[in-house]
C-alpha cells in the first residue's frame, strides 16, 4: 500500500490594522488571527496564517497594499478594516468603495479565494447616526460582492476595562482570543467549504 497524500494547508491571509497586527501584544502570535489558527488547529482543520495587520492602517491604506498583499497566492482572505475610518469619521460612501475596491482586487488577482468581511463598528462618541452608517457598510459590501461576514470582532471585548490593554482599545491576549471565538465560526463555514482537508469528527 503506497503512502497516504497529505492534504495542504488552507492558506489564510488576514489585512487589518493593528487589531490584527497584535499591537501592544509581547507575542503578535497572540493576536486574533493567531489564536483563529489555534482554534482551527484544535479541531482538526489545517491552516496556515499570514498575519498582514498594520497598525494605524485606514481602509484606504489596506486598499493601496492589497496588490502588494496578493503577490503570494490564498485559498481564504480576511479584512478587518475600519477601526482606524471609524476614529477619524471617514464617510460612510467612502468607506464603501475602499472596502469594496478591496474585495475586488482579491477578486481579480485570487478568482478562486474565499473573502471574508469582518464587521466592524464605529465609537460611541461619534453618534448614533455615524454608527448605525458605518455598521451598515459592511453587509452591505458583503452582500454585493459575495463575501462572506463576521459577527462584530469586538463584541463582549470593546468597552471591557478586563479584556483591553492599558489604552482602552487594544485587546490583551484574552481579549483576542475572545474576538477569535466570536467570529470563528463564520470562518469554520468558509473553511469547510475551502475543503482542503476535513475536520476531526
Amino acid at each position: 500500500m503506497g503512502p497516504v497524500a497529505r492534504l495542504a494547508p488552507a492558506r489564510i491571509l488576514f489585512i487589518g490594522t493593528s487589531l490584527t497586527a497584535g499591537l501592544g501584544l509581547p507575542d503578535p502570535v497572540e493576536a486574533w488571527p493567531g489564536q483563529i489558527g489555534r482554534i482551527a488547529d484544535s479541531v482538526g482543520y489545517s491552516v496556515r496564517i499570514h498575519n498582514a495587520g498594520l497598525s494605524g492602517e485606514t481602509s484606504a491604506g489596506a486598499l493601496r497594499r492589497t496588490d502588494w498583499l496578493l503577490r503570494d497566492t490564498a485559498d481564504v482572505v480576511i479584512i478587518e478594516t475600519g477601526a482606524n475610518d471609524g476614529l477619524r469619521g471617514l464617510s460612510e460612501g467612502d468607506l464603501t468603495r475602499n472596502l469594496t475596491g478591496i474585495v475586488q482586487k482579491v477578486r481579480a488577482r485570487l478568482p478562486k479565494a474565499e473573502v471574508i468581511v469582518v464587521q466592524m463598528e464605529a465609537p460611541p462618541n461619534m453618534g448614533a447616526e455615524y454608527a448605525s452608517g458605518f455598521r451598515r457598510v459592511f453587509p452591505e459590501v458583503a452582500k454585493a460582492t459575495g463575501a462572506s461576514l463576521t459577527p462584530f470582532l469586538l463584541d463582549g471585548v470593546a468597552g471591557v476595562s478586563a479584556m483591553n490593554q492599558v489604552d482602552g482599545i487594544h485587546p490583551t491576549a484574552a481579549g483576542a482570543s475572545k474576538a477569535a471565538r466570536t467570529v470563528w465560526p463564520s470562518i469554520r463555514s468558509v473553511l469547510d467549504r475551502v475543503r482542503l482537508t476535513p475536520p476531526k469528527v
